[in-house]
């Protein structure tokens, strides 16, 4: 149990402790707010051991959600997540990106994954740009959750990239790999 002196008291206080909150869509302003965050801590003369960055969104963009990735892939100081309430879309991207090992679900948390959507419109030769794009975004997005759960291409379009959306337990999130342990923060 916290002591009322040990609760930070504002944002100050989680960055001097290395935290990191995203309760937030994920777009291009809630992954800067991330990127910066990350950059100056790495730039910090005294570095934390670890970063930790709490998670809860509804999803939202897939290429801010990428230049976040990368970033969190290219810090110099392991990143520990943590999933709460909702992880869904983006943000499981997110949350799946922390060190192996370090990523938390917290028991009640629900999470969504789902095939990457999109709208296009325009002349015939600007869809067959947006197309080019949504294969290469397709392909991210099975590279990195290869990576980060372990799960061959096959099993990751059955389990987490059918034509449904897919709604999972913490507990069911765990058996293929997309966090670590599941338990209550303290």
């Amino acid at each position: 149990m916290m002591s009322d002196k040990n609760i930070p008291t504002d944002e100050a206080d989680l960055y001097k402790l290395g935290i990191y909150i995203l309760m937030d869509t994920i777009t291009t302003d809630s992954c800067k707010e991330a990127i910066e965050f990350i950059l100056k801590q790495n730039s910090e003369k005294k570095k934390q051991k670890r970063l930790q960055f709490l998670i809860c969104s509804n999803g939202g963009e897939v290429p801010p959600c990428f230049a976040l990735i990368d970033v969190m892939r290219g810090s110099g100081i392991p990143i520990h997540t943590v999933g709460l309430g909702v992880i869904a879309s983006c943000g499981l991207l997110l949350f799946i990106t922390g060190e192996k090992g370090k990523r938390i679900l917290t028991p009640n948390t629900s999470i969504l994954s789902h095939q990457y959507s999109w709208g296009s419109w325009g002349k015939e030769h600007e869809l067959f740009a947006q197309v080019k794009e949504f294969e290469l975004s397709s392909r991210r997005l099975i590279e990195h959750y290869k990576m980060c759960t372990g799960l061959s291409e096959e099993d990751i379009r059955k389990y987490l990239l059918p034509p449904e959306d897919v709604w999972l337990s913490a507990k069911e999130a765990k058996k293929l790999g997309i966090c670590d342990s599941i338990r209550q923060l303290k």
